[in-house]
């Protein structure tokens, strides 16, 4: 580790703690559903949907149709998704004449967009077509990053609100986050992305001499526009099968930080916004400190980890940092904070190969996803699910005061902390699950690249990934076969819409009480004790639930490479 890498990643963190106002009360401005300057452009824009859609923007739905409403238009795009990687051979905007996807191709595919993880068995450039790359994959890239904001509206509405039925509508909500905030930005980003040489064009291909004198093809298509969406959207994948460790995705070390930045801004502005939404922006301070504890943590470790190397390397007196598997142009400081930075929020983009971090390295990625994303976490995402930890804290400091908790203004009571558990039970159910019939089937065994602790590291990595809706992958699991395609994608499906409903309950029951004062009994969220038992909750649940699975994996694998033995 070095000063010059440390002091990277506190300028990383500086302009993520400046931006979180500045977001946050442009989200707040939709969240309230407010005029923002860019309606007088996008307003008839906004209004022409609701007349085309039969909306009425301002009726209110209580938490059950916002849910229907919400898992209904998501299943209908997976179905549409799945409809045109299938029939892609005889679609348009298909000039190399790829074939159509697979089953269960297609359907693990279009699961994996619509619920925002993201997950690629496949390598793009050589299996989607253009059409399938815009239509297929990019739209869901938009629908799913407005999906998690709108439901993190709900939420805010839950807490905000007194004696209210309603949490909200769906469709304004995921309009006006679409119209004013996705579409917008990503324009901007997407030409400075093309400006830093990113492709956008609906050409195939381009044919280049290399230095040899040999000639090679290189595959183009509309990169910047989904870009810039998958980053901002926190959605992953990637139009190229390197993905942002490909020049045509990342070509250099600006776009590679202003990429990590786009996937922290929206998270880090929710935070802000619940604060101003509940009345108090201190709480949402204490959040996002409570966040940065954890990144912090995590970015420390994993940048210790692979600074130091490879212990077997540096027994054969090979000396230095582990550099396998990372680009040259990144170094050890901007991939490992890579790392971190997408899999804290639920990205899924990589710039580096997890598999070829070390044991350690690898460990943080793998707890990040399996903690839920909440370390900021995904647009929306992130944040609401953050808060179901605090609705836990809460619960546990109410029982050491001896009275019944209350966060911000609302009592907790069984209904809240039992939708809590079961929101956060999904994850762990899934993930070890799945893991562990896919470690003794053949089918599951078939997959993997490496015995021992390593190998049963990749298939915790994908189960986990897949089930937190990250989409990155270890990277040594061969994971496009029948078997994998079906049980990853039920794991995205669980993974998202299973935590989305016991959610978007919580924020009916809560906006339907009464707002109480806080007393002097009361116990306080917005100051270091506060902060601190959120990160010790989380910890805690996050270690007891998955350190025997960490303990067969990662963990067995440093101690092992330790010892000399290598898988």
């Amino acid at each position: 580790m070095t000063l010059q890498g440390w002091g990277f990643i506190a300028l990383f963190v500086a302009i993520l703690v400046a931006a979180a106002k500045p977001m946050g009360l442009w989200l707040f401005a939709l969240y309230e559903g407010r005029r923002t300057p860019l309606h007088r452009v996008l307003g008839p824009v906004e209004r022409g949907i609701y007349r085309i859609g039969g909306i009425d923007p301002n009726a209110e739905q209580g938490w059950r149709a916002y849910a229907l409403h919400l898992i209904l238009f998501n299943l209908a795009l997976a179905l549409l998704t799945y409809a045109v990687l299938r029939l892609q051979a005889v679609l348009p905007w298909n000039p190399r004449g790829l074939a159509g996807m697979g089953a269960d191709g297609a359907f693990n595919t279009a699961i994996s967009f619509a619920t925002n993880t993201n997950w690629q068995g496949y390598a793009g450039e050589s299996t989607l077509s253009n059409l399938s790359q815009a239509l297929g994959l990019a739209v869901h890239n938009f629908t799913s990053a407005a999906t998690g904001i709108a439901i993190a509206f709900a939420l805010f509405r839950g807490f905000a609100r007194k004696e209210a039925r309603g949490i909200g509508n769906f469709w304004a909500d995921f309009t006006r986050v679409t119209l004013y905030l996705l579409l917008p930005i990503c324009l901007v980003y997407a030409l400075f992305l093309v400006a830093c040489g990113v492709p956008q064009t609906l050409a195939s291909s381009i044919d280049a001499t290399t230095l040899e004198g040999a000639r090679q093809t290189i595959v183009l298509g509309p990169v910047a526009s989904q870009e810039a969406i998958k980053m901002l959207g926190t959605n992953g994948g990637g139009f190229f099968n390197a993905n942002s460790a490909h020049p045509f995705e990342n070509p250099s070390a600006l776009t590679n930080l202003v990429q990590m930045l786009s996937i922290f801004l929206v998270g880090v502005g929710l935070t802000w916004t619940f604060g101003k939404a509940v009345g108090d922006t201190r709480q949402g301070w204490a959040i996002l400190a409570a966040m940065a504890v954890l990144f912090l943590g995590g970015v420390a470790v994993t940048y210790a980890a692979e600074s130091a190397g490879n212990p077997a390397l540096h027994a054969l007196h090979v000396a230095g940092a582990n550099m396998e598997g990372k680009e040259t142009r990144f170094g050890i400081v901007a991939s490992s904070l890579f790392a971190v930075v997408t899999t804290a929020a639920s990205c899924g983009a990589v710039n580096a190969i997890h598999d070829s971090f070390t044991a350690l390295g690898g460990l943080i990625p793998l707890f990040n996803i399996q903690l839920g994303e909440i370390v900021v976490g995904g647009v929306g995402a992130g944040i609401y699910g953050f808060l179901l930890f605090a609705i836990l804290a809460v619960f546990v400091a109410g029982l050491m005061v001896g009275r019944t908790p209350e966060y911000v203004g609302k009592k907790i009571e069984a209904r809240e902390v039992k939708l809590a558990v079961l929101a956060v039970a999904v994850l762990p159910l899934c993930i070890l699950g799945g893991a562990a019939l896919a470690s003794v089937l053949p089918a599951g065994l078939a997959g993997i690249a490496n015995n021992g602790p390593h190998g049963f590291s990749e298939i915790l990595y994908a189960f986990t990934s897949t089930t937190g809706n990250n989409g990155s992958a270890f990277a040594g699991l061969s994971a496009n076969t029948p078997f994998y395609n079906a049980m990853l994608g039920i794991a995205m499906w669980l993974g998202r819409f299973f935590v989305i409903v016991p959610v978007l309950a919580i924020a009916g029951s809560l906006a339907a009480k009464k707002q109480v004062a806080g007393g002097v009994g009361a116990f306080p969220t917005t100051g270091v004790l506060w902060v601190g038992l959120l990160v010790g909750i989380i910890l805690i649940l996050g270690g007891l639930t998955f350190l025997p699975s960490l303990a067969l994996g990662p963990i067995a694998d440093h101690v092992t490479l330790l010892r000399g033995q290598l898988f």
